[in-house]
């Protein structure tokens, strides 16, 4: 037993069996309803990869970055050469596809338009998509190239680098903040007709 669950991969490999076992078993014929199916399956992705990417949100500001003054010097490589650079690959990528498929789930319910103009009855979920997208948009364009430089990925002056923290930590606190009101919009909006 501790052999498998000490490989990731085949702990990964068994989920998907036993999801595809719940699928093709236990849902089938709900799986094979192709006008309903789809946008349920999105709904998934949608949830699992937004699990990922709040969850590593949380992660660097509730753990890593209240933690990494109190590790002593010798120990920061550990988490600045390899923790830190496999969560921001996940982190940035499970943004892309928490907005991806949100953004599928949105037109295959045929709301895409209605909530990213506002329009009545799609407010709250249309805020909340514009919430999500600002949060990718920082991932991906201001934490991300600012950690490349603070963590050595790219050539960046100590200048470079020193201007480089507070505008990731900025950013990161920033989607700490939208997450909580856009989770709000994301499961409410169903409930509520705004």
């Amino acid at each position: 037993m501790a052999k498998f669950f000490g490989n990731l991969n085949a702990v990964l490999i068994a989920g998907i069996v036993v999801l595809l076992a719940i699928m093709f078993g236990l849902h089938s014929g709900y799986v094979s309803d192709t006008a309903l199916y789809p946008n349920q399956f999105f709904r998934f992705l949608h949830v699992l990869c937004g699990i990922m990417w709040i969850g590593l949100l949380y992660y660097f500001n509730f753990v890593q970055v209240p933690a990494m003054p109190g590790i002593p010097a010798e120990h920061k490589p550990g988490v600045t050469g390899h923790i830190a650079p496999k969560a921001l690959f996940w982190f940035r990528w499970a943004a892309a596809f928490t907005v991806l498929t949100g953004l599928i789930v949105a037109h295959l319910s045929g709301y895409l338009t209605q909530a990213l103009t506002l329009q009545t009855g799609f407010t709250l979920i249309g805020i909340g998509m514009w919430m999500a997208l600002i949060m990718a948009f920082n991932v991906w364009f201001i934490i991300w190239p600012a950690q490349k430089k603070i963590l050595g990925m790219v050539e960046a002056s100590d200048e470079e680098k020193a201007a480089a923290a507070p505008r990731a930590l900025i950013a990161s606190r920033t989607n700490t903040l939208l997450s909580i009101p856009m989770l709000y919009c994301m499961v409410t909006q169903g409930a509520l007709a705004v």
